[in-house]
């Protein structure tokens, strides 16, 4: 998922549980491509790695994501500005408060996408959106 804020998804996709988040992650990038024009690309340190990174330096974005511990080369990121971080995971929080999308009774994807919009929908208009 690429959010916004705490409220509101630029875009997500359903992948399979047993992908890795940096593949999925770059094609949603990939997808919005510059539509946010210049900003910074807040970033989890499961998207750190250099081809993630170069994506969304290609696109036009300043990657804001620190590099894991065990790198050889570690580069400089706003340490401040990586806090506002914890905005995607309230809107997970937000997400998963109803029992439909946290315990996924639908079978069928395009169900279970289509209550996730409508969860999305609702959470905007609760917050005045």
């Amino acid at each position: 998922m690429v959010a916004a804020n705490a409220q509101s998804a630029v875009a997500f996709h359903l992948s399979p549980g047993n992908n890795h988040d940096a593949p999925e992650g770059r094609k949603l990038v990939e997808h919005i491509g510059n539509s946010l024009g210049t900003c910074f690309f807040l970033m989890d340190r499961a998207y750190e790695g250099d081809e993630t990174r170069q994506t969304v330096e290609s696109l036009g974005y300043t990657p804001v994501v620190p590099p894991k511990k065990n790198r050889k080369v570690l580069w400089e990121y706003d340490k401040e500005l990586y806090k506002k971080r914890n905005e995607v995971e309230r809107l997970f929080r937000r997400l998963k408060g109803f029992r439909r999308v946290f315990t996924r009774y639908d079978k069928l994807d395009i169900m279970f996408l289509a209550f996730v919009v409508f969860t999305l929908v609702v959470i905007g208009l609760k917050n005045g959106g």
